[in-house]
């Protein structure tokens, strides 16, 4: 009897379009297609928010001596120029203006701390669903706090976040003062006091609330866009 004929030894040979069939079978397992492996992958939320940061055609910025040297400083402090000093920069008087404001109001000397002052920042916003302000204050938040989670609870719902009595007083007047002004009554301001902030922190919570809503409300009307790097900060 015949002995059968060994097959040569190594792979058995394959065509292509056995090979093709089978890769194709692993892919679908995985839920991929080739097609979608070779798609590139679609632009960033987030992609010319750096170059395109508002949309008014405003003159160039020609920055005088001071506010040169505050772009000098947000370089080495930050690595980069807030949009919304850009944004500002076409008129030096409201750029000067903008600033001071800012600053005293955020880093001046205040019965609030830093991180209660960005709280209000991130309340206020949220209540006007300002982008710009969002992904700049939250950053700030999550930065200060050390509390990635105590950002993003800001933003969507303050009410989640676990607060101490006084937080949760402050953003409460915060909130009411953006949604009901008119609503504002002695009791409001009691609150606070009970909840230890005197008559001067009061001020500068209402101070505080008033700016951003002024600045949500500019920062919508010219679709300000945040810089891209606040998105990643603090995560």
């Amino acid at each position: 009897m015949a002995k059968a004929q060994k097959k040569p030894a190594g792979r058995n040979p394959q065509t292509k379009a056995s090979r093709d069939d089978k890769s194709k079978t692993r892919l679908s397992k995985t839920g991929l297609s080739q097609t979608a492996l070779l798609k590139p992958a679609p632009p960033a939320a987030t992609d010319g928010d750096d170059t395109v940061f508002v949309a008014l055609s405003l003159p160039e910025p020609e920055l005088n001596e001071s506010m040169q040297a505050y772009f000098d400083k947000c370089m080495e402090k930050l690595g980069f120029i807030p949009n919304v000093l850009r944004a500002y920069a076409f008129d030096m008087k409201k750029l000067e203006v903008f600033a001071a404001m800012y600053n005293d109001l955020m880093l001046g000397p205040s019965g609030l701390s830093k991180l209660e002052r960005e709280m209000i920042a991130v309340a206020v916003s949220s209540q006007n669903r300002c982008y710009y302000c969002l992904a700049a204050h939250g950053a700030a938040v999550r930065q200060i706090s050390g509390d990635p989670a105590l950002g993003e609870l800001l933003v969507m719902n303050y009410r989640a976040a676990r607060l101490s009595q006084r937080q949760r007083a402050m953003l409460d007047f915060a909130v009411k003062l953006t949604n009901e002004p008119w609503a504002v009554e002695d009791h409001d301001r009691d609150s606070l006091r009970r909840a230890g902030f005197s008559d001067r922190d009061i001020w500068d919570i209402a101070a505080i609330a008033g700016f951003y809503n002024m600045s949500n409300r500019v920062a919508t009307a010219t679709d300000m866009r945040p810089n891209s790097v606040y998105h990643g900060m603090a995560r």
